[in-house]
């Protein structure tokens, strides 16, 4: 390799956001201890020693980048470089040059020769986040590169080596996909040796506190602040609620949370009007609550959180002290909070 590749390798490397390397790549939030985690961690375990692809499924949230860098880090290329591709935000002859690298003058604007990721991941892993996103053009050109270990550069006739391992998520139905022609079923055979499904929150629901309380001590170390405890109750609403976003959504409503949160402790008031919601609903049983059931339950649970004070329950929820009093009305639960 030249001088200019491996500086421009280089370069490529510590772009921030792009690539991360070694020991960096363990993540206190990849935690759990559920049946449904400790079968990840094993299946991690078992395909990090080894070269072949990995396909990994799951819903949105659910942590699928975490599974690859964890491959990446108890893999015998932790010493290189791990580069994870978002095939979703890229399309067309822009996307191939991400990918593959391109020569000076391939196209307007192409000003210099580029690596691309797969020549950049060299030694190392390439992470292609939501693969069915691909075209199929790109498609035809990533089996290629699979199969024959090398890369040609946009608007160049020269192959270059390389040794990457392909790691790929989705959280579409590939065989669908491929029935609908949307997709290469011989690149979908190629890339899918092993499939590695990380379940959602919801069927894991053992590890939901212990994430929780993770993010609320990560909020804590950001601001050089007192850690903070979720309280019986609150535990109790976050491991009832379905989390449709999953881990990102638990992230979310942990930070909002520790934010609105006047005490060093976390309680129900300060959780999501979502996750409220769904309690409402869990509780009563009976379909879906009319919006003045909901109302209701949230003006309770705020007068409950506030000690019946209504300057700080309005606080909560950040309404006019006038207009609580208006619902307290309103809702005949002024006998019990006068």
């Amino acid at each position: 390799m030249g001088s200019e590749e491996k500086t421009s390798r280089k370069k490529f490397a510590e772009a921030p956001g792009r690539v991360w390397r070694g020991s960096s790549l363990v993540s206190a939030q990849f935690i759990g201890q559920s049946p449904a985690f400790r079968s990840i961690i094993e299946t991690i375990r078992i395909v990090s020693c080894r070269e072949c692809p990995v396909i990994i499924t799951g819903e949105t949230g659910t942590g699928k980048e975490m599974v690859a860098r964890q491959i990446h880090v108890h893999s015998s290329r932790n010493k290189a470089v791990f580069v994870p591709v978002d095939c979703a935000t890229l399309t067309g002859q822009l996307f191939e040059s991400q990918l593959f690298g391109h020569v000076k003058g391939a196209f307007t604007g192409a000003i210099c020769d580029t690596l691309g990721f797969f020549r950049a991941a060299n030694g190392g892993t390439i992470f292609l986040d939501e693969i069915g996103e691909l075209s199929c053009d790109v498609q035809a050109k990533l089996l290629r590169v699979l199969e024959q270990s090398c890369v040609t550069p946009l608007g160049s006739t020269q192959s270059y080596s390389v040794d990457v391992r392909v790691l790929c998520a989705t959280n579409h139905n590939m065989p669908e996909m491929i029935r609908q022609g949307q997709f290469r079923s011989d690149l979908y055979y190629r890339l899918n040796v092993v499939q590695i499904e990380v379940p959602p929150l919801r069927a894991r629901r053992e590890d939901i506190v212990t994430l929780a309380e993770y993010f609320l001590n990560r909020q804590a170390e950001l601001y050089n602040e007192p850690r903070k405890q979720l309280t019986p109750s609150a535990k109790r609403l976050l491991t009832s609620y379905d989390w449709p976003g999953n881990v990102r959504e638990l992230a979310n409503v942990m930070e909002r949370a520790y934010i609105m949160s006047r005490s060093l402790e976390i309680e129900p008031s300060v959780l999501s009007r979502q996750v409220l919601a769904h309690d409402i609903m869990d509780e009563r049983g009976r379909g879906f609550p009319t919006m003045a059931q909901v109302e209701k339950k949230l003006v309770m649970r705020a007068l409950e959180a506030a000690d019946g004070r209504k300057m700080a329950a309005a606080k909560l929820l950040r309404i006019d002290h006038r207009r609580l009093n208006r619902l307290i009305k309103k809702h005949n639960l002024h006998q019990t909070y006068e």
